[in-house]
């Protein structure tokens, strides 16, 4: 089993070189080229969002902030439609089709975000979750994978969040003024969902104690003036919102029917929503079918009283792992599967271990779900991504705590692995950043299909050599998957209510009440759409494998394919499916 060994990411280009031309006899010279390219909408994210620009690893934004202090609507349209023009003009002139394939993929990119924005101004007042973006820059900042140099540069931002900088206002008064801004000029638009907004108020004070907690471990210096003023600033900030903002909320969580669809397509859907739910439903059917087989032969092996799949994934998951002990079962899991994946020569593995660690509460209040935390993307020096996994749902705005029992049982183990972890997410950042990919394909394809869709096929590849009860597991998260497909789009339609879609994930697909909360919130508010992005991205994945196996039959290579998707980058289907079939299959043909 051959594994490749990190080397640095020197291919990362300074964005203040000038364009380099392509060198005839380095087959990696087209990155330098494409990323000349990136640069133009990567210096927006800096003007924009510097700290969006900070955690994809662009030097030099690490003291900026966002700039709130007045409407930058118009401002940012001229420059995006300037940034696409230039890149339309580019697209005429580049004579590498890699390179023209990457054009049409951030042309595309600066299309839909210009596209979204305009929708988002149509139909709703802006609110800002001043708490969220404040955990979110101080754990990227302290972050140990961060590099040293950047993290006194929290401290100037926190600075300037709270107005005690020269020339800055707290961030808390000035969201304030956008919101109540384009509450002036257009009363009739909407605000977030209800439930959305009282679950941030909830969650604000977990938050802050993140922040706090985070920086009380730090060796920074000087923080505690800003992060009291900010402590004092957003309790006010927080009894506006509860005053002001709660009763303009929205009580219906449903979107426009184009918001939702343009949604859809941001994550990388790109069928009409019919024909996604077909899809899904019968696939939803088909699962089950295979989870009532496995069912009754674990149920037959364990001599278990009831053979039907919801009955015996209830057995399973009846004995939990204490917390103190979930850590080390997974790294022991992630070891097994990894050596599954050399002995069946599933893909290449790197010479070095995979991070996988629990969620602090505050992070499980940002995001309740299992997740891949990305490593730096651009200017990386060795840093890799991070399987986070919660323990909990944050408290509920009633003050209810749900605690999940899907992640921590033994049989439910190996597809979380093999989905965060090894083959799934972990590997596939890795290789964005060892094997140079160019930043159109790492940064600015990454939609929910082109990634997830990896994930979920990785999960494939290994079932049919874990356990039966790891088999079993798999299919049922595989069936969520289907289920999200359908039941996405039809909360967001009105016909399926959220008791009602919660309530199927309970009894249909055996997950916890917290699972299946967290579930439905992400349809109905969370994210609307992009749940339905896994069970599309394996699709459309599956369909160029099977095409591909079908073209080669004998000489298919199943770990040369998977190498060579992973080098592909998070290329959208259709341009994976044509790389494949120009060079991949040219290549393993006989000539």
């Amino acid at each position: 089993m051959r594994r490749w060994v990190p080397v640095a990411a020197a291919f990362l280009i300074a964005l203040a070189l000038p364009a380099a031309p392509a060198v005839a006899d380095d087959p990696r010279g087209w990155v330098a080229e494409s990323d000349t390219h990136a640069a133009v909408l990567l210096q927006l994210t800096a003007k924009y969002n510097p700290e969006s620009a900070t955690s994809l690893g662009l030097e030099g934004y690490e003291g900026q902030v966002l700039d709130l202090s007045r409407d930058r609507f118009e401002e940012y349209r001229a420059d995006v439609t300037s940034a696409i023009e230039t890149l339309r003009a580019r697209a005429a002139t580049t004579t590498d089709v890699r390179v023209r394939q990457d054009l049409e993929i951030l042309i595309d990119a600066a299309e839909r975000q210009l596209a979204s924005q305009a929708l988002n101004r149509r139909y709703f007042f802006p609110y800002t979750d001043v708490a969220s973006l404040l955990f979110g820059v101080t754990r990227g900042m302290l972050d140990p994978r961060t590099p040293a140099a950047i993290r006194p540069f929290l401290v100037t931002r926190l600075r300037k969040y709270a107005g005690l900088e020269k020339g800055y206002r707290p961030l808390t008064e000035l969201a304030r003024e956008r919101t109540l801004e384009r509450l002036a000029a257009d009363p009739g638009l909407m605000g977030p969902y209800r439930d959305d907004l009282q679950q941030d108020l909830s969650n604000l004070p977990i938050l802050m104690a993140g922040i706090r907690q985070q920086l009380e471990t730090s060796d920074l210096q000087d923080w505690q003036k800003p992060y009291r003023a900010l402590e004092r600033q957003l309790k006010a900030y927080e009894a506006w919102l509860r005053a002001d903002v709660l009763p303009r909320a929205r009580t219906d969580h449903r979107l426009p029917e184009e918001v939702y669809a343009n949604n859809l397509r941001n994550f990388g859907v790109d069928i009409p929503v019919d024909e996604l739910v077909a899809k899904s439903l019968t696939s939803f059917a088909e699962i089950r079918n295979e989870m009532q087989a496995l069912a009754t032969l674990i149920a037959a092996e364990r001599k278990l009283p009831d053979s039907d799949y919801r009955a015996v994934i209830r057995s399973l998951k009846q004995r939990q792992i204490p917390n103190d002990e979930l850590l080390p079962l997974y790294k022991e899991r992630l070891a097994a599967i990894e050596g599954i994946i050399e002995a069946q020569h599933i893909v290449t593995l790197p010479e070095r271990p995979a991070s996988i660690r629990l969620a602090s509460p505050a992070e499980s209040a940002q995001q309740p779900a299992p997740h891949m935390q990305p490593p730096r993307l651009i200017n990386n020096t060795g840093q890799y991504g991070e399987f986070v996994l919660p323990l909990a749902l944050p408290p509920a705005p009633d003050g209810r705590r749900l605690q999940y029992d899907d992640f921590s049982h033994d049989a439910g183990t190996w597809t979380l692995v093999a989905h965060e972890a090894r083959p799934g997410h972990e590997l596939q950042y890795a290789r964005l950043v060892e094997d140079g990919v160019s930043q159109a394909r790492a940064i600015y394809a990454a939609n929910s299909v082109n990634v997830e869709g990896w994930a979920l096929y990785a999960e494939a590849e290994l079932k049919p050599y874990l356990p039966l009860e790891g088999q079993l597991f798999t299919l049922q998260h595989r069936m969520l998957r289907a289920a999200r497909a359908f039941l996405d789009p039809m909360l967001n339609r009105g016909e399926i209510s959220m008791d009602a879609a919660r309530d199927f994930l309970e009894d249909e697909a055996v997950f916890s009440e917290a699972m299946a909360t967290q579930e439905v919130e992400r349809y109905a508010f969370r994210a609307p759409g992009q749940a339905t992005s896994y069970f599309y991205g394996y699709q459309r994945l599956m369909e160029t494998r099977q095409a591909a196996q079908v073209a080669l039959r004998g000489r298919f290579d199943r770990m040369a394919f998977n190498d060579f998707i992973l080098g592909q980058g998070l290329l959208p289907p259709a341009m994976l499916r044509k790389a494949v079939f120009e060079e991949f299959v040219p290549a393993a043909a006989p000539r």
